[in-house]
């Protein structure tokens, strides 16, 4: 079945493994999830990741990160924009997330990066999701 949101099916795949406590989680590659990958693993939200094949299909395989208590460190991640509605937003504009406590993926003309940096070097773009 083709899926019409595939950042969305990844960000889903991820939030249900760490809730559920899985201690790994498959998804297939592409050049903008494993952007979103590097990003979460430099943001401390995920353990580490490798490039696998699964029956001739390329995937990325997420290893999840849990505190001392098995508490997932993902407290949440949420899709911003859609295919249906992208969202858009100038580097003034960027939002924060819990205070500072989250993070936000924007997609610019310079890469995909965290919202802070976009902020830093002035540059806006799409925001593609938030992670707590």
């Amino acid at each position: 079945m083709a899926v019409s949101d595939p950042v969305a099916d990844m960000l889903t795949k991820i939030r249900n493994a760490s809730q559920a406590k899985h201690e790994k989680v498959d998804v297939t590659n592409s050049k903008l999830k494993l952007q979103i990958i590097k990003i979460m693993k430099s943001e401390g939200y995920i353990k580490t990741f490798k490039k696998v094949t699964i029956d001739g299909v390329p995937c990325l395989r997420v290893m999840l990160k849990y505190d001392e208590n098995e508490a997932p460190i993902i407290h949440g991640i949420e899709r911003v924009s859609t295919p249906g509605r992208r969202v858009y937003t100038g580097y003034r504009d960027i939002p924060r997330v819990f205070n500072g406590m989250g993070i936000v993926v924007v997609s610019t003309s310079h890469g995909v990066t965290t919202g802070k940096v976009a902020s830093q070097e002035k540059i806006g773009g799409e925001l593609i999701c938030t992670i707590w």
